[in-house]
């Protein structure tokens, strides 16, 4: 990745973090010289989503009078030495706006400049907190306290503050002692649990590309570097640690659960939640995983900017000398129409590397040798399923198998017999009454098949991956007292096609988005009007929870779609017929 920051090399000190933590006194000195009126000093929109400072001549308290450009005035008037018309230039630069007075916002006094935390701003406002955001994202500060909440704004490049050195600096610290740091929530939660002897969750939310799942990792890493059990002697020695196998999770689950999306090259297509057991001392004994709404839809078809998962691409790769020949796969992506829909190749992703990650991740945690290949031949198998073809037999619209060479790898890799196996594609038994019948498929319905138990197969894959790790992420002989836990939620998107598992994963970040709100903001406003504070109820963001009673209410989308999938005739068009007449006119967010 462009711009990266290499950690030293062994024997090597790490690269000074400072820079990318604490603001410097150089950069101090330069905000107290910057030019501000406590009285006039206001943001104001700019007509391209974002915002300005400007001068107020007035305010109403319905309309507010600004002169934009003043900074410009400032610098003219240094420079009497310009000619005429040069002045008469930058005298018409400056404009006078008139905006509505909530769209304007005051200016924080120049010692707010790189806030660390943005709750002790004097004027809290939307352009106050984007410009605070700014101005420490380009001066490579990344994280920023907003009260409870860290914020984070991804580089895409990866710098010096996630060393041992760093570590150390968070070890056994309060937050208010520290620069803002990911570890300094982590290590707030890990105190607290100790202390409090109570589970601690942490919540990883944001859209998709924002770096939900390399944060989630750096949590993890964190809490296996300060908590790790002191190393067995004998013969336990050769094995791989606890702390190394929680960390080797992550190629896996990378491998088999992330793809390339429109906006992000590595984009989590799942939900997980990882908790992260502790003994009652505070030494490291366990990992477990929880899966949420993995993507099958992506197994089958792919946008033309998208991929499917990356472990379809690694199988090709050479880093497996025997690879190809026991998974029966050929040279070239393109005969394999599931994974070739869209982008074959991430510039940012190394396959080839990748699959070394993945291949000595599976021998890290201790899945044998037969479990780690069985898990190549399926995948390798879903794969293949989409070169199966039937043709219509005779004049029925019954299908048959056209050519044989596909159906049979996949029969060998699935350990099936492949007539049994496809005809059950073209001649499925159904249970009628108390009898089973043959019913006969055409063409379409056998193909739509054959893509249904693709997706399937890889989606139960998955699960048995996640519960294959958590059986070995655990240590026996310690005892498990209190957990810390991350959850990772897929990322927030809108596409051009919205898939059902997409707006499903938009709906759950909505939910979670109002559990915040509500518990954050609605209930601790609730207990000051019973403490008998004077206290005015802001509503916080509480606008979406009409879209989210759309869905979930009797008759709503949920119950509808439901509804459908259990007529055999439904259409996508009778589904809409359906929503139209519920809801058009009726539900205001529709």
């Amino acid at each position: 990745m462009p711009g990266h920051v290499k950690l030293g090399k062994a024997g090597e000190p790490d690269p000074d973090p400072a820079p990318y933590l604490v603001v410097t006194l150089e950069m101090k000195r330069e905000f107290a010289l910057k030019p501000y009126d406590p009285k006039k000093s206001y943001w104001c929109p700019d007509g391209k989503h974002g915002y300005m400072e400007s001068m107020l001549e007035s305010d109403d308290g319905t309309k507010a009078v600004v002169t934009c450009g003043h900074e410009v005035n400032n610098f003219k008037k240094s420079y009497q030495m310009w000619q005429q018309k040069a002045l008469m230039w930058w005298f018409s630069i400056l404009q006078k706006k008139t905006f509505k007075s909530e769209e304007v916002g005051q200016v924080n006094p120049p010692k707010f400049e790189m806030c660390e935390d943005m709750a002790n701003l004097t004027f809290l406002n939307d352009a106050s907190v984007f410009y605070n955001l700014k101005v420490r994202y380009q001066a490579k500060l990344i994280y920023t306290y907003s009260g409870l909440f860290c914020i984070v704004v991804n580089p895409y490049k990866r710098f010096p503050i996630y060393s041992q050195t760093v570590v150390k600096m968070y070890l056994g610290k309060r937050r208010n002692e520290v620069p803002p740091h990911l570890w300094a929530i982590t290590e707030t939660a890990y105190r607290n649990m100790l202390t409090n002897t109570k589970d601690q969750s942490m919540l990883i939310t944001g859209e998709s590309g924002a770096g939900k799942t390399e944060n989630t990792k750096k949590v993890i890493s964190y809490l296996a570097m300060v908590a790790a059990p002191k190393k067995k002697a004998g013969a336990d020695a050769k094995k791989a640690s606890l702390e190394d196998q929680i960390v080797a999770t992550n190629p896996i689950l990378e491998s088999y659960g992330n793809a390339k999306t429109s906006r992000n090259d590595n984009s989590s297509r799942f939900g997980k939640f990882i908790r992260i057991h502790f003994t009652t001392s505070g030494k490291l004994c366990g990992c477990d995983i929880e899966s949420y709404l993995l993507e099958k839809s992506r197994i089958t078809q792919q946008q033309e900017v998208e991929r499917s998962y990356h472990i379809f691409y690694q199988l090709l790769q050479p880093a497996v000398p025997d690879m190809k020949p026991k998974c029966l796969l050929t040279d070239d992506i393109y005969d394999y129409t599931f994974v070739s829909q869209g982008k074959v190749t991430v510039a940012s992703i190394d396959d080839n590397e990748e699959l070394e990650y993945t291949d000595a991740a599976f021998d890290c945690i201790g899945f044998t040798h037969e479990e780690k290949w069985d898990c190549y031949k399926i995948t390798a198998a879903v794969m293949a399923c989409g070169q199966v073809e039937f043709k219509q037999k005779g004049r029925d619209d019954q299908a048959e198998l056209d050519d044989m060479g596909f159906p049979n790898k996949i029969a060998e890799l699935f350990g099936c017999n492949p007539l049994e196996l496809f005809k059950a594609f073209c001649k499925p038994k159904i249970k009628v009454g108390t009898e089973w019948v043959t019913k006969g498929q055409t063409c379409a319905q056998a193909t739509n098949g054959v893509g249904g138990i693709a997706r399937a197969c890889f989606d139960r894959l998955f699960k048995w991956l996640i519960i294959k790790c958590n059986d070995t992420l655990i240590d026996p002989t310690m005892k498990k007292a209190n957990f810390t836990a991350v959850l990772d939620i897929a990322g927030f998107e809108i596409f051009e096609y919205n898939g059902f598992e997409q707006i499903s994963i938009n709906f759950v970040n909505e939910k979670l988005q109002q559990f915040f709100n509500h518990h954050m903001f609605v209930v601790e406003q609730e207990e000051y009007v019973a403490e008998g504070i004077d206290w005015a109820m802001v509503d916080f963001g509480m606008d979406l929870a009409a879209c989210i009673i759309m869905f979930e209410k009797p008759m709503g989308i949920w119950a509808i779609l439901e509804e459908e999938s259990l007529f055999p005739k439904a259409t996508d068009k009778t589904f809409e017929d359906k929503l139209k007449a519920q809801h058009l006119g009726k539900s205001p967010p529709f």
